[in-house]
């Protein structure tokens, strides 16, 4: 009697957790939990399968995430100094006339040191006035002011020297190793040199990024393509602002992956398949590999009329990886910052948590079944 009791309650052990199934903890829900109901009237997102068909499809469609700037390609300028507004100039007069108006029998040299560029462009210098020298060599402002100095006092000679102000030079705002106010040498300073200047780009950034600040523009692209593309390397201007950064873009993976975390780019383009080896592969027991997932939600923008884009502002990709489709698709299939990939759960690992609690139960009622013997 006592063995039938045992075996009854049991059994209804068995019943039960049989029949909570449908609610076994996961890490993450199964591929068709999350695109079943995508075909609804009343459904909000889109499923796309990547594939070779439709990779030439969504490669049109709008981005999203971080927002882009653009940049500007090299060119050439000279490579003498140029003078401009701020500017401090030293000039020397040698006059060796008995009669002179700048120098004496003891002093053949009339000094007129620190003298500031104007705002206008123009220094005053005694006996001949304002001389017009922003835009000039200093070569060429030397053989200006000597010109007109001559026909005051014939004899005179004239040496110019030049300090750079600040419209001669730029700010490097971040990101290397000695950041500051840089002046320019010549006028074919470039970006690449300015990062030199400071030292490199500082250690442990992440696929840095440079930032120009012209004006009230904004361009921007990563170092790794300016070392790529040499005829990226703009020329700076005076007053611009570089700064380098780490990328801010970021994807996100949860559910059966290697890790569940927020990752960085850590280049230009990640691709899906370089996105799962950020994040260390998906887990062999858990993760369904037909299963996939990129969820991406679009700007209401991309959904215009006259746009081509999804059909919903929420997106869900599906990648197969058992398939060689599936994987050189998701090798040109791009992520975007602030997507999120899903690894879904396998149904199989429902199927193993029902075997195990059946094994669990069986191995009691097997245990009471000695006991009562």
């Amino acid at each position: 009697m006592m063995r039938l009791t045992v075996k009854r309650c049991l059994g209804i052990l068995l019943v039960t957790a049989l029949s909570a199934c449908s609610q076994l903890p996961r890490g993450a829900a199964v591929q068709n939990e999350i695109t079943r109901n995508a075909d609804a009237p009343t459904s909000d997102i889109a499923v796309y399968p990547v594939t070779r068909a439709f990779l030439p499809s969504v490669q049109q469609w709008p981005s999203v995430g971080e927002q882009r700037h653009g940049w500007i390609g090299s060119t050439r300028g000279s490579i003498a100094q140029i003078i401009r507004p701020g500017d401090e100039l030293a000039i020397l007069v040698w006059d060796s006339g008995d009669n002179s108006l700048l120098t004496s029998r003891e002093q053949r040299v009339a000094t007129l040191p620190d003298i500031r560029v104007s705002e206008t462009g123009a220094i005053f210098v005694p006996y001949v006035g304002k001389v017009q020298v922003a835009g000039r060599t200093p070569e060429s402002a030397r053989l200006l002011i000597q010109r007109q100095m001559e026909a005051i006092v014939p004899s005179a000679q004239v040496q110019l020297s030049m300090a750079e102000g600040r419209s001669n030079s730029i700010d490097l705002v971040g990101g290397v190793k000695n950041p500051g106010n840089i002046l320019m040498p010549d006028q074919n300073f470039t970006v690449l040199g300015a990062i030199s200047a400071g030292g490199g780009v500082g250690n442990g950034m992440q696929n840095p990024q440079v930032k120009l600040v012209r004006g009230g523009n904004i361009y921007a692209t990563s170092v790794s393509r300016l070392y790529e593309n040499p005829h990226l390397d703009t020329r700076l201007q005076g007053g611009d602002k570089v700064i380098i950064e780490d990328d801010r873009r970021y994807f996100l993976s949860l559910g059966a992956a290697g890790r569940e975390a927020q990752h960085p780019f850590n280049r230009d383009q990640v691709s899906a398949l370089d996105a799962l080896a950020i994040i260390g592969g998906v887990n062999d027991t858990r993760a369904d590999p037909q299963g996939i997932l990129v969820l991406r939600e679009y700007p209401p923008s991309a959904i215009s009329a006259g746009v081509r884009g999804p059909r919903m502002q929420r997106v869900v990709f599906t990648i197969d990886l058992t398939t060689s489709d599936g994987l050189f698709s998701a090798r040109n299939f791009m992520i975007q910052s602030g997507d999120l990939v899903l690894a879904t759960e396998t149904n199989l690992t429902d199927t193993r948590t029902i075997l195990g609690l059946v094994g669990s139960v069986f191995g009691v009622v097997g245990a009471a079944g000695n006991l009562s013997n």
